[in-house]
């Protein structure tokens, strides 16, 4: 387990390696839109190449050792990798449906589900605070979900689609929710391998049922894919998950959220696609829960400061 994080001095490096891999994440959407394939394909040929790329990470680290793979952290690192594979496939299929702006969005709830399933499964109570943040956080989503993006005509079919989006996107994070609860109950297991994992369950589970064009792949759309697998998923996963232990909890609470913020800009630079002012206020309601249940803010402290500007 790494340090307390008030004892964790503020590390240049790893702040900037940390800012480096959300921005690259934010650009998954692009990778996506141009492979132009459906997303049980696409995340097949992502898990294909982030596992070749995090293979030889793992290997050149020298994490192939026995003490790495105790029976427990595989069947939860398998175990995770299921849900892995559901948070990426719905993920994806979200993002081709109502855009990449809404889909990361309304994603972001996924710390407020995971305080509500380790309250459901495993007893945890969660500090009247933070209850608190959590409906102020779902009050966001609320905001994102109501949503529409401007200039379209939202008809029976067209709607029909938003919604299910909308169900895609929360199913992810709920999927995602669970990938972080079990990765909380493994032990001695470095973080890239149990990427790795994942990445390797998802082959086999994706292997059957992909589908490849009539004319087959170009070589754009390749250039995509193995682009996919290599900077917003192996090389991201690699910065991230070597930057966290020298952060502090605050840093990270609050640079994690320069992934939605820069998704949301990505999305208009490239793609034209603008958002309102009411998505914009669920975006923010988003970031202040967020930041006020992993940081443990007071609500009543956080009033006092709001009356006093």
């Amino acid at each position: 387990m790494s340090a307390p994080s008030a004892i964790i001095p503020y590390n240049r490096k790893a702040t900037m390696a940390y800012i480096f891999a959300m921005l690259m994440l934010a650009t998954l959407g692009i990778f996506i839109h141009e492979a132009g394939l459906d997303a049980v394909t696409t995340v097949f040929f992502r898990c294909m190449f982030a596992a070749i790329a995090l293979a030889l990470y793992c290997a050149c680290k020298g994490m192939f050792v026995a003490v790495n793979f105790s029976r427990k952290n595989l069947e939860l690192a398998v175990f995770g990798g299921v849900l892995m594979v559901v948070n990426w496939v719905t993920f994806f299929a979200a993002i081709q449906r109502i855009g990449i702006s809404v889909t990361t969005i309304v994603f972001h709830v996924q710390p407020f589900i995971v305080l509500l399933l380790g309250a459901v499964l495993f007893r945890e109570k969660i500090a009247a605070n933070k209850l608190v943040w959590i409906c102020l956080g779902f009050a966001g989503l609320v905001l994102a979900c109501g949503l529409q993006v401007s200039g379209v005509q939202m008809s029976g079919k067209i709607n029909e689609q938003y919604l299910t989006g909308l169900l895609l996107t929360l199913t992810g994070a709920c999927s995602y929710a669970g990938v972080t609860l079990t990765t909380r109950a493994m032990r001695n297991m470095p973080a890239p391998l149990i990427a790795l994992v994942h990445c390797l369950v998802g082959l086999l589970l994706l292997a059957g049922l992909i589908t490849i064009p009539a004319d087959g792949i170009r070589v754009q759309q390749w250039a995509w894919l193995i682009g996919l697998g290599l900077l917003p998923t192996a090389l991201a996963y690699v910065l991230i998950y070597s930057a966290l232990p020298q952060m502090p909890t605050t840093v990270i609470a609050v640079l994690t959220f320069i992934y939605p913020a820069a998704a949301v800009g990505v999305d208009y630079l490239v793609y034209g696609q603008h958002i309102s002012l009411m998505q914009m206020a669920g975006l923010m309601l988003i970031v202040l829960a967020s930041l006020g249940v992993n940081l443990n803010w007071s609500w009543y402290a956080v009033r006092q400061k709001l009356a006093a500007l």
